[in-house]
């Protein structure tokens, strides 16, 4: 593993975080026991993996913090959530926080490092950052949260106005951005903020279905260079094959993880998984050097980003494809 500081935190973290949710939330999702992914956890521990992130909509807090309770709370990094709202019905200071005792409650400690607001929109914001975050400021100096973060929601802000208006607040030591080979408006509208700021950064959404399902890739492709927002000649039977090659990635998954990894400003790039014989590929991607060829890839999203302002963001079952 390697490690990096996560911003003005402090906090040494490896690059590769764990995240407990997405589909397959620790193996839950398909049928593992607790005592199986327990055993995940710890696997990943031992490959050096420091930093977690859970929710309590996960609903996989417990199990996180049973596996912490057995190798120390101070070889890990916590970071856990709270949404702002349910069914459309904005919560309280009283709720949040006690959703951050819920959620110190079932990870077995007195305190989180990273606790941060949940998928908030842009509309949402204002009254997040004025109502919620007074109370947990509070819950912040009785030390039950080392440092605040907040998180976005790519599908319903995929030009990240939610943290472009976080930046104007000094109280988000943290942020959790969608960023991907095909959707990197974060390069120029997020990371130079963050690194100008000591913001630590969580990357979320490197690796989609996209990726994974070349028919998918083809199609989606083919549909965008149609609306004339990529180059046509891109629009093969497999559009990102020129990333995969001897000297470079040895699939499109490895390139999108590497990809993530060396994007000057994301800090740690959080992956997921349900299976032990997933880890020491996934790591072992996030620990090779950057793909050369990677340069046509931003070329090719550029190209998106700057052609297709006419069209709507896509979204294609919950992958996001661009833009600005």
């Amino acid at each position: 593993m390697e490690y990096t500081t996560l911003g003005r935190t402090g906090l040494r973290v490896g690059v590769a975080g764990f995240g407990c949710g997405g589909s397959s939330r620790l193996g839950q999702a398909t049928g593992a026991s607790t005592r199986q992914s327990i055993a995940l956890l710890h696997r990943a521990i031992d490959l050096g993996v420091n930093f977690f992130d859970t929710a309590k909509a996960y609903g996989t807090e417990s199990i996180v913090g049973a596996a912490v309770r057995e190798v120390g709370r101070d070889s890990v990094v916590l970071s856990t959530k709270s949404q702002v709202a349910s069914g459309g019905r904005p919560f309280d200071g009283a709720r949040v926080v006690a959703n951050l005792e819920h959620s110190l409650g079932h990870l077995k400690t007195d305190y989180v490092d990273i606790f941060h607001l949940h998928a908030v929109r842009p509309e949402a914001y204002d009254r997040a950052v004025d109502e919620l975050v007074p109370a947990l400021r509070r819950e912040q100096e009785k030390g039950k949260i080392r440092h605040l973060g907040i998180t976005e929601s790519p599908p319903f802000d995929a030009d990240h106005r939610m943290l472009r208006l976080a930046f104007d607040d000094e109280c988000w030591d943290v942020v959790m951005v969608g960023f991907h080979l095909m959707h990197q408006s974060a390069r120029t509208s997020v990371f130079p903020i963050t690194r100008a700021r000591g913001i630590g950064t969580l990357v979320m959404f490197v690796v989609r279905a996209i990726f994974s399902d070349p028919a998918y890739l083809q199609a989606t492709v083919a549909r965008l260079a149609a609306a004339g927002a990529v180059p046509r000649p891109i629009a093969t039977d497999r559009p990102l094959d020129f990333l995969v090659h001897r000297t470079g990635a040895d699939s499109v998954i490895d390139a999108a993880y590497r990809y993530a990894r060396h994007q000057a400003g994301a800090d740690v790039v959080l992956f997921g998984t349900g299976d032990p014989a997933h880890l020491d590929p996934v790591l072992d991607r996030q620990l090779q050097d950057a793909v050369y060829q990677i340069e046509h890839a931003q070329g090719v999203v550029k190209a998106i980003d700057q052609d297709s302002k006419q069209l709507a963001s896509a979204l294609v079952d919950g992958t996001m494809i661009v833009i600005t």
